[in-house]
């Protein structure tokens, strides 16, 4: 049956989204090695989880603080690291993955609806849409910030499924992470691992009737 929708995770499959970048010449790199170590219990990452769940701003540098034995009011090292990078954040959004572009485009063009499914802040979605215009062919997106809930809960891909008013078995949903595709799969929708572009490209439009 071919696919008439799909659902696209947005990091490392739509955007190629760098956070380092935001904080570059900013601070030594071994205080960014810190900052982003992804074995820092209270860490960057750490942060970042928390913050797609819809953690406010203000509320992850308090806790930040907290956990960094500094008051959040203080404009000193490390919390204005953190205040750093969320006034900086739209410099993470480095570009969009070679050839995605051309496949939204390619697809549009067929009939094929897409839509997005993404573990991030609302924020960052705005931002990404006013920088990249290609992602305006999605006609609507489900962002985790926002539903309190991320992949790979089975429950944020039933809300796309109902608020996008796809059937799951023609909608295919790409994501770069192997749970969160098999989570899809799971709740029936098609999972995809995201390794390239030009990978996905020839299963997606295969499945959508058409030649790649």
């Amino acid at each position: 049956m071919p696919f008439t929708d799909v659902i696209f995770d947005y990091c490392d499959v739509l955007l190629d989204w760098r956070p380092r970048l935001a904080l570059d010449g900013l601070y030594p790199d071994a205080e960014l090695d810190g900052f982003f170590d992804r074995d820092a219990e209270y860490g960057f990452w750490h942060y970042d989880v928390l913050s797609d769940l819809g953690w406010s701003e203000k509320r992850i540098i308090a806790d930040y603080a907290a956990h960094h034995h500094a008051d959040a009011m203080d404009a000193g090292y490390p919390v204005q690291v953190f205040r750093d990078y969320f006034d900086r954040q739209q410099l993470a959004l480095y570009d969009m993955i070679d050839g995605m572009p051309t496949l939204l485009h390619d697809l549009d063009a067929v009939g094929v609806r897409l839509w997005g499914l993404t573990n991030f802040t609302a924020k960052f979605v705005h931002a990404a849409h006013a920088k990249f215009p290609w992602l305006g062919l999605l006609q609507d997106t489900v962002v985790s910030s926002e539903e309190r809930i991320h992949k790979p809960d089975p429950e944020i891909y039933r809300r796309a499924i109902v608020r996008f008013g796809v059937d799951p078995a023609t909608t295919a949903f790409v994501d770069d992470k192997a749970r969160n595709a098999d989570a899809a799969t799971a709740v029936g929708l098609d999972g995809i691992r995201f390794l390239d572009a030009g990978q996905v490209r020839e299963r997606l439009l295969r499945m959508a009737g058409t030649e790649s």
